[in-house]
């Protein structure tokens, strides 16, 4: 095996102390003092030599690794992978690595994502709790361990969160669909008891009110986490196939709901927005190859994520100068945008 170089080594080659070598291998901000000159003698031999800094020695050291822990519902939807992208370029600027974890909208998961992270020695979480997790993030703040909320959020937990206006959000779409002339208006939910999935229903079911319209027969749906392929086909057979009272248009809570509900009214040859006006929320490439561009409601990824890794660096720096009084909560609350296009009519 190769052996692996060392700062004793750099010194040894360019005949100077160890010491010296660390100075500036660990303190760049002080480097003057040690003269221009020799500090790009001593990077230029740590590179040559393929000297790798030793990152628990240092952690040991320092008390931090460097490291932050993000876990989301679902990495590969589109809507926390873009997130997700956003908190990795935005935690490097701040000399920051990300590792990522799933919870599958699973309360155990998710406690077994968080004992595993701080077991890495993480210096803080950007989290998307799943439902029943709330216990799980006050033991946190009880430790005082730096963690930001994206998206969701609990009502009894008072934690730093950022998320939008799911409420104005929902209420803005239905807004749209009745400026169009769509009047039997369907909404297709998650099942969940999340404070973020009952804001978005109570913001369409305040919209039919505003306007005077009734609730559908059916017409607020929902589908399982777990189950969503079938859970979605048999609601969609459900509305779509009532040719008597059959909705006008939908309102689907997220793009995995919307795409497995345009699979059904493909299958039914119905036409958007001929037929059935249609808003998501969320973007996603998958609607890309739809005959008909989708309206949405863009939740501002971009902008939660730089959000998520400000305010966890603010709560990291507070925690390395040893500040006794307590931090104020950060509670973001952000307006999202309607992006209209053709899928309600021109």
């Amino acid at each position: 095996m190769e052996k692996k170089v060392s700062i004793k080594d750099i010194a040894k080659k360019l005949g100077v102390s160890a010491a010296l070598v660390s100075y500036v291998l660990n303190n760049k901000e002080k480097e003057a003092r040690v003269g221009l000159e020799m500090a790009e003698r001593i990077r230029h031999t740590a590179r040559e030599l393929n000297y790798q800094p030793n990152l628990i020695a240092r952690s040991l050291r320092s008390g931090r690794t460097k490291t932050i822990g993000l876990i989301v519902a679902d990495i590969s939807n589109p809507f926390f992978s873009n997130i997700a992208r956003t908190i990795e370029d935005e935690a490097s600027l701040n000399n920051y690595t990300v590792i990522f974890g799933s919870s599958d909208e699973n309360a155990e998961k998710s406690q077994t994502l968080i004992n595993t992270l701080i077991k890495r020695q993480v210096d803080g979480l950007i989290i998307a709790p799943a439902e029943n997790t709330s216990p799980q993030l006050q033991v946190l703040s009880d430790r005082g361990f730096p963690y930001v909320l994206i998206d969701r959020y609990f009502n009894d937990l008072t934690a730093n969160t950022v998320r939008i206006n799911n409420y104005q959000a929902s209420f803005k779409a239905v807004t749209h669909l009745y400026e169009r002339g769509y009047r039997r208006i369907a909404m297709v939910a998650y099942k969940t008891k999340l404070p973020h999935m009952e804001d978005r229903k109570r913001g369409f079911l305040g919209a039919l009110q505003k306007f005077g319209l009734p609730v559908m027969e059916n017409g607020l749906m929902e589908s399982s986490y777990e189950n969503i392929s079938s859970d979605v086909a048999g609601i969609m057979q459900t509305l779509l196939d009532n040719t008597e009272n059959r909705p006008d248009s939908f309102l689907f809570a997220t793009n995995s709901l919307a795409i497995n509900g345009l699979k059904e009214i493909n299958k039914r040859k119905l036409v958007v927005p001929k037929d059935l006006g249609i808003i998501s929320f969320d973007e996603t490439e998958a609607f890309d190859f739809f005959y008909c561009p989708l309206t949405y409601i863009n939740q501002s990824t971009d902008r939660i994520g730089k959000e998520a890794v400000r305010i966890l660096m603010q709560q990291l720096e507070s925690k390395d100068k040893n500040k006794t009084e307590k931090m104020d909560t950060a509670q973001l609350v952000i307006d999202a945008q309607l992006v209209v296009q053709r899928s309600c009519g021109e």
